[in-house]
């Protein structure tokens, strides 16, 4: 029997995504935002208000990068989100992560983390339907330390999740299946 639950504002869990970009004097801007997922193959959606000062970056530098958390750095992940550049001016500085420079796009690639999503800014949507930022990814990059076989190890990236309702971070692991596969067993 299922109980009903008070509705939160997300289908949870959901991923934790870091999302840096440079600000007007140089200095690297990361926010942690929950709220995104890929409109196609090569198109990111993050649903952020205009009133981030990592939006505004965005829209003035016309590139951001997409990390994906892990648990490594949950720490540096939750400082992210809790500490606002526009009260923090040396927010990145504060958490001993490291960057280089895309060669892309005008934005920050955290060193640290295991993915990164290079982003070219596509545009601002706004109205009440609206998704927030929009972009385009140019390039999708894997530390070596993750790659088995050619492919993406995801047990070892131990990403993480955020649960709204408990406000906790989860690891992202072990395989319990194989996808387009194991259904066809009720055919």
């Amino acid at each position: 029997m299922k109980l009903e639950i008070k509705t939160t504002e997300a289908i949870f869990p959901m991923p934790v995504l870091l999302v840096s970009t440079f600000n007007e004097d140089g200095t690297v801007d990361v926010m942690n935002a929950a709220w995104g997922t890929m409109l196609s193959r090569d198109m990111v959606a993050l649903n952020l208000t205009e009133t981030h000062k990592t939006v505004q970056n965005i829209k003035s530098r016309k590139g951001f990068v997409v990390h994906i958390a892990d648990a490594k750095h949950v720490v540096e992940a939750d400082w992210f989100g809790v500490i606002s550049a526009k009260n923090e001016p040396d927010k990145f500085k504060k958490s001993g992560m490291s960057y280089e420079k895309s060669a892309l796009v005008d934005a920050p690639v955290i060193n640290e983390l295991p993915i990164a999503l290079e982003c070219e800014f596509i545009e601002y949507q706004s109205d009440t339907t609206g998704l927030g930022v929009i972009g385009k990814v140019l390039r999708t990059s894997v530390d070596e330390a993750h790659i088995k076989n050619g492919k993406v190890d995801i047990d070892s990236l131990e990403a993480i999740a955020f649960d709204p309702y408990t406000h906790g971070y989860y690891k992202v692991c072990g395989r319990v299946g194989e996808a387009f596969k194991d259904g066809l067993r009720l055919k």
